[in-house]
């Protein structure tokens, strides 16, 4: 910055130089007409003090949020959200027009494939690699909160002694024939948990595994999240498969009374204990390969995974926190903070992993 300023002083002293001198030669004019342009990109890289947002993420908190970052730093942030097919393929489409200077969006699985397009650029400072985990992050995308994937059950139909020991892996146990709902083949959160499981059982184990869970629902995968958990609480399934935020959620209020009573009649179950854990994923993100504002987009990533940051995050979207330091909201502390999470497996390798579990699930006709 202060070689910077001191360049903006001797063009200004040039300019003058030329100006007191009644220039009016053709030549000379043009040196005072590329003076004015050096003037203008110097002092547009100097005053340029925003950053701008892509995000798919569809949190007011997280406009809240930027207004802290801005108030904190003086750095304007610029959002533009929309679905994540769409934020990619405007910013693909644009190139190095491109405004987007940071992407966020949930679910390692479109980071990965994002990433996979080359459309990030290393962007880990030390301050992001010491704060976040590196089975959290990629080389060019970090997560600024995470999310399990875990069983609901109705306590009515399903005696907790049948749970013991229950891994993802048992969903396609014959003994849960037509009792399981999940959401289709189509959703991204499903395909992280599948390329989980690929990554760490294999795609054949995974292939017979996707048929028998296809095998044990209840009826045909539809709706959200939400709608998994209303189901086994209407009595059309025992057990459904579902984030932790959506239950939260639900108990909240937030989604009316009728959902928040639905919600109470199932109980959050924690699979793989006895093996790697839980099976966890992020919302995260990353900066676009050609951000006008790199530096103001890694403060800004920075800024996230501060504990002022966390707290706020997880307080308004009932995600768990990515840092150490930080509790979740009652509501998720509730469902249990001592639950072994799956830190062993990359969430990179969900992106990795991404075609075998699509090629998985439909090949076992999970629809």
């Amino acid at each position: 910055m202060r070689h910077l300023v001191i360049l903006i002083i001797i063009i200004i002293a040039i300019s003058y130089h030329y100006h007191v001198n009644l220039i009016i030669k053709k030549d000379k004019m043009k040196k005072l007409l590329f003076i004015s342009l050096m003037l203008t990109i110097c002092f547009n890289s100097l005053f340029a003090n925003e950053v701008n947002v892509f995000s798919a993420r569809h949190y007011d908190s997280d406009i809240q949020l930027y207004e802290k970052f801005t108030a904190k730093t003086g750095i304007k942030v610029n959002v533009i959200s929309g679905k994540d097919k769409a934020l990619q393929k405007r910013i693909v489409e644009e190139g190095s027009d491109s405004k987007a200077d940071l992407y966020i969006t949930a679910d390692a699985g479109r980071l990965g494939a994002f990433d996979a397009a080359g459309m990030f650029q290393n962007s880990m400072s030390s301050k992001i690699k010491a704060a976040v985990p590196s089975n959290l992050r990629s080389n060019n995308w970090t997560g600024i909160a995470k999310r399990a994937r875990i069983i609901y059950y109705s306590p009515e139909r399903v005696n907790v002694n049948d749970l013991k020991g229950m891994r993802y892996e048992d969903l396609a146990d014959p003994k849960w024939n037509g009792r399981v709902v999940i959401r289709k083949s189509n959703n991204v959160y499903n395909q992280s948990l599948v390329a989980s499981l690929v990554q760490n059982n294999g795609k054949k184990a995974t292939a017979k595994w996707a048929k028998g869970i296809v095998s044990n629902m209840a009826r045909d995968s539809k709706g959200n999240d939400r709608a998994q958990i209303l189901a086994v609480a209407a009595g059309e399934a025992d057990i459904a498969v579902a984030n932790t935020y959506y239950y939260a959620l639900m108990l909240s209020g937030s989604k009316g009374e009728e959902q928040k009573a639905a919600a109470k009649k199932v109980l959050p179950f924690f699979p793989n204990q006895d093996g790697r854990g839980t099976h966890m994923n992020i919302s995260g993100g990353g900066v676009v390969k050609t951000a006008p504002n790199k530096a103001n987009a890694i403060k800004l990533l920075e800024f996230l995974l501060t504990k002022d940051a966390q707290e706020h995050i997880v307080n308004n979207t009932f995600e768990y926190p990515i840092i150490d330091g930080v509790e979740p909201h009652e509501l998720v502390q509730a469902m249990g903070l001592g639950f072994k999470q799956d830190l062993k497996t990359k969430v990179a390798s969900y992106g990795k992993k991404q075609a075998d579990a699509l090629e998985v699930m439909l090949a076992a006709k999970w629809k």
